[in-house]
């Protein structure tokens, strides 16, 4: 039975990492959930929706807005959802009485 001990600069190269994994991770966003921006105006708002949604075909309209206005170049740098707020809360809403 042997041991196996890991390089200075293997430790080192795992540190820098994990430092870029956490940088890049959104705590406020639980698994099994994503971040959308949703809004006509410059102005978006935030909302964290399961990612059970992307089923549905009502969402799956709202993505399709979606691709069809920005493609895969989003101004908020994540997925933006191109509808007024009550549209969306609507969809989302029957939604949330399927799951």
């Amino acid at each position: 039975m042997g041991i196996r001990l890991i390089s200075i600069s293997g430790v080192r190269q795992f540190h820098k990492l994990q430092s870029v994994v956490a940088r890049n991770q959104m705590p406020d966003v639980p698994k099994g959930h994503l971040a959308v921006y949703v809004g006509e105006t410059e102005k978006k708002k935030r909302y964290v929706v399961p990612i059970a949604y992307l089923n549905h075909t009502s969402f799956q309209e709202l993505l399709k807005k979606s691709e069809e206005e920005f493609g895969f170049q989003h101004p908020m740098g994540g997925l933006t959802i191109p509808c007024n707020e009550d549209a969306f809360f609507h969809v989302t809403s029957r939604l949330n009485t399927c799951l």
